[in-house]
């Protein structure tokens, strides 16, 4: 049994594309001037050489970026989720995803978890501006585990990549998965036949969380992990929701143009199935303790509990 760890989605990416760099001299790093934000600082430490601070000028990042990928490099570009996706969108769409270049984007800090940072920092919408770029894979990790394989999946895939990192410390909830990590293929983290929980990084432990406790009232819950947002494993939601027959997604992210909706839009078309979407419900976050935050908006285990319950009384 591996060892639980509490850490950081954006540490363990840190720590991650720093180690991998060891073995691919392609390997370069950029940041907006948030390196210990980002923790792209342990890559700079180790390769001062590879590291390049682009100042607060994320739009400009995206584009030395793209440069770079054309002179055969690999580059992480990053920032808090807010620049990287939203104000650098642009240069995202055009300069990396329309030419199909080999950068990879990290969006750090996502969420309502930002805490205190408040409203202007807490992107819920970088999974949705992110998934309409076509050819664009979009990747959000569970906890510290998930984030190196992601990491390394993203570092072996010749194309654009988005890269969703977290402030807050989570403790792993996949470390012991019975499926290995897989680009495109969700992991089914614990079997059930009453219904399915559908969740997407942070959100994924507090699933498991959730079930567990419903497990006690008599609701044998399934968790899906998905990490990889786009392309989505059609295959698995289809598959659950055949033998479960109801579906519960749950994101830290806008349920506009999040998971929630990539779930219903695979249903609907293959096989229409009730889903009630977890998720900030069209609304700017404010600032806060980030764990009260999460509990304010519903991103929390006890949250998903009451709803799975309302759910199949239904």
């Amino acid at each position: 049994m591996a060892e639980m760890v509490k850490k950081a989605t954006r540490e363990s990416f840190g720590e991650a594309v720093t180690a991998l760099a060891e073995q691919d001299p392609n390997i370069v790093v950029l940041d907006a001037d948030l390196a210990e934000a980002t923790k792209t600082g342990i890559f700079k430490k180790k390769f001062p050489e590879r590291f390049i601070d682009c100042g607060i000028a994320e739009a400009n990042m995206v584009g030395i970026a793209a440069g770079l990928a054309t002179c055969g490099k690999t580059p992480f570009a990053a920032s808090f989720a807010m620049f990287s996706a939203g104000r650098a969108y642009e240069q995202v769409r055009n300069s990396v995803g329309y030419p199909h270049l080999n950068v990879k984007i990290v969006g750090s800090h996502a969420g309502i978890s930002v805490g205190e940072d408040g409203a202007t920092h807490q992107c819920c919408e970088d999974i949705a501006l992110m998934r309409t770029i076509p050819g664009m894979t979009v990747l959000n990790p569970a906890d510290h585990y998930e984030m190196i394989e992601a990491v390394k999946a993203a570092a072996e895939l010749k194309g654009p990549v988005y890269l969703r990192l977290g402030r807050l410390a989570v403790e792993s909830c996949t470390q012991d998965a019975a499926e290995p990590f897989q680009l495109g293929k969700g992991r089914t983290l614990r079997d059930g036949n009453d219904i399915t929980i559908v969740a997407t990084g942070l959100m994924v432990r507090e699933a498991l969380l959730a079930a567990e406790s419903l497990q006690a009232a008599g609701i044998d819950a399934r968790v899906i992990d998905i990490h990889t947002i786009k392309p989505l494993d059609t295959e698995l939601i289809l598959k659950a929701a055949k033998e479960t027959g109801r579906i519960v997604t749950v994101e830290e992210h806008s349920v506009i143009g999040g998971l929630g909706e990539a779930v219903c839009a695979c249903l609907s078309e293959e096989l229409p199935t009730p889903v009630t979407r977890i998720g900030v419900n069209d609304v700017f976050g404010h600032s806060g303790p980030a764990v009260d935050l999460l509990k304010q908006f519903g991103l929390s285990a006890e949250n998903i509990e009451a709803t799975v319950k309302r759910v199949c009384k239904k």
